[in-house]
């Protein structure tokens, strides 16, 4: 087995390789103009021949700073992970440039692990792990399923098929994101499979159907837990928050060896259906289709109580929650509450707005606060996920976003009270949709993806957060590839250090056997290079400035107050027309039909 270790030492480090006893290495090392594109100091290192018994080689690179400051050969068991043990020989790097890296991560099938709590596949999705790490990817993400790990009963749980996985994604050299997936599988975009709540839960949803989103005609969604019941006792004498505290205090004690190894990398909290932080505002399952604005979820006794007595709070006891803002599949202009002058915009309707969003403002924060007891200490870090919902965003009511729970309007930010709650968990911003533009969407729609990313991604930011993105949909193209790129990093690579701007990460969504079709996965490969800047995978994220120290205590509860101060609108950040790291246009793609034809 071939073992390596990458360090740091000086400006960009030093490169420490070791290899079996029995095993010999020598070290070319080739001029700087033998490396496309890079710079006079620039090195590559290749394997060539030499004893272990040469300790130490030191390599001066100019005065521009070594790329590569030195060489060692260590023992095997000198190695901390086993990514490192199973790097690559080669690796080019330029310091400055390295500073522009953005990882890449893959999500993992919907049902790597199945309903009946088994990895069936082992040796198929270690394949396909390999290829992804051969292809330059640094990890992957995947869906720890509630329904799946506790289904047996109230705190029995069950990891062993998830223990056999990551185990999978250790030696294949990958880091990993785990989701706590507090929500049913199927019924949404792209659910292939069908993984319910636990049935103890839903049994007893049976007998109160009150503890799911209800829609003002009785409908009841069981994909997630109402947040009317997050701290009712209903569950075996348990609050719905209870549950996921137990949860992910279980899965942190279970998987205490990866978290140790540096394994898992974070921890994405579920925070509604879909693991996002949302009500189940367009569910599938119940009719929906695109571009329908939803419907408002807090019909169930839970939340109409919590309603009432807010409104009465407030000197009216009269109110009521709306029963003008039209279904599934209606238009804004179409209904009373979001059409011009509609309830929306008087004092009624921005009560009942500030209510509905602020409601999902506290359940986020109460559970990442939970999450972020459970994880204390460990080296990880947490993170939310924001929903895409880009259209009618450029319509003035954002009537879909408003039935989602974010209260977002031209005069109002809904996204950035979001991002002040995750920077008091010190959590990541997870947000989707980067691989959408605007001209692909129906204006019937008043689509606005690349304005929805621009707003979101400047909220994070100018709250000190670290922001992550997901495309929405699969995509193998291009013009999709070159648009994530872009809001990677909005004002392009800085080839003298950090970038103004830049993404903590993104999760391609997802591994599939499209996705490793060869000509599809040759351009995949190629995005996953311009993500990194066009520097090789790097296995130690402090070399590109990700430093994952214990996580610490979350900071104090924030006032009501403070929160919505953050909904004063800002202009966002100034974004670059296209990146400046492109994997190519119509050209190459007339080339890729051109070799599909004579193949």
């Amino acid at each position: 087995m071939e073992s390596i270790l990458y360090s740091t030492q000086g400006e960009m480090g030093r490169r420490v390789l070791g290899l079996h006893h029995s095993r010999h290495i020598d070290w070319e090392i080739p001029s700087a103009n033998q490396v496309k594109g890079a710079p006079a100091e620039e090195l590559q290192v290749k394997r060539v021949g030499v004893g272990l018994s040469h300790a130490l080689t030191t390599f001066s690179a100019g005065a521009g700073g070594g790329v590569v400051k030195s060489l060692q050969a260590v023992a095997p068991h000198e190695f901390s992970t086993r990514e490192q043990q199973q790097e690559a020989s080669s690796l080019t790097y330029n310091e400055k440039m390295l500073a522009n890296y953005v990882p890449v991560y893959v999500m993992l099938p919907l049902g790597v692990v199945t309903i009946n709590n088994v990895l069936e596949d082992k040796a198929g999705i270690e394949k396909q792990l390999k290829e992804l790490r051969a292809a330059g990817v640094d990890g992957v993400m995947v869906d720890v399923w509630w329904g799946i790990i506790e289904s047996q009963g109230p705190k029995q749980y069950d990891w062993s098929a998830y223990r056999s996985l990551f185990q999978i994604v250790q030696d294949c050299g990958l880091k990993l994101q785990a989701i706590m997936s507090f929500h049913q599988c199927g019924g949404n975009v792209g659910d292939v499979v069908n993984i319910p709540l636990p049935q103890w839960v839903l049994d007893i949803g049976e007998s109160d159907p009150d503890v799911f989103y209800t829609n003002r005609s009785g409908n009841r969604n069981k994909e997630y837990l109402s947040l009317g019941v997050d701290n009712e006792p209903l569950f075996y004498g348990r609050t719905a928050v209870e549950i996921y505290g137990d949860y992910m205090k279980s899965f942190r004690e279970s998987m205490s060896d990866f978290f140790e190894d540096g394994l898992i990398i974070d921890v994405e909290v579920g925070l509604g259906p879909a693991g996002e932080l949302r009500y189940p505002s367009y569910p599938q399952n119940q009719g929906w289709v695109f571009p329908g604005i939803g419907e408002f979820q807090c019909y169930d006794k839970y939340l109409k109580a919590e309603f009432k007595e807010a409104a009465t709070s407030v000197g009216h006891p009269e109110w009521e929650l709306p029963d003008n803002a039209g279904t599934y599949n209606d238009t804004p202009t179409s209904t009373e509450f979001f059409g011009q002058s509609g309830t929306y915009l008087t004092e009624k309707g921005k009560f009942f707005l500030t209510w509905y969003s602020n409601k999902l403002l506290s359940h986020g924060d109460q559970i990442l606060d939970e999450a972020n007891k459970a994880f204390l200490g460990c080296k990880v870090k947490l993170a939310a996920k924001v929903s895409g919902i880009h259209w009618w965003y450029k319509a003035d009511n954002h009537a879909a976003e408003l039935t989602a729970g974010y209260y977002n309007l031209k005069d109002r930010d809904g996204y950035r009270p979001v991002a002040r709650i995750l920077s008091r968990h010190y959590a990541i911003l997870n947000f989707t949709c980067l691989e959408m533009r605007d001209s692909e969407q129906s204006s019937d729609a008043k689509s606005g993806p690349q304005e929805l990313v621009q707003q979101v991604l400047s909220g994070g930011w100018r709250e000190n957060l670290e922001v992550a993105g997901e495309n929405a949909l699969p995509r193998y193209d291009r013009d999709a590839y070159n648009q994530i790129l872009l809001n990677a990093r909005p004002n392009g690579v800085n080839k003298e250090g950090p970038p103004k701007l830049r993404m903590y990460g993104v999760t391609y969504l997802r591994l599939s056997d499209d996705l490793l079709q060869e000509n599809n996965f040759n351009i995949f490969k190629t995005f996953v290079k311009k993500m990194h800047a066009d520097q090789d995978y790097c296995p130690d994220p402090e070399k590109y400035s990700h430093h994952i120290g214990p996580l610490e205590r979350s900071k104090p509860k924030m006032p009501i107050e403070y929160l919505l101060e953050a909904t004063e609108p800002m202009e966002p950040f100034p974004w670059d027309k296209e990146t400046d790291m492109s994997v190519g246009g119509a050209l190459s793609n007339l080339i890729d039909k051109i070799f599909s034809i004579f193949k």
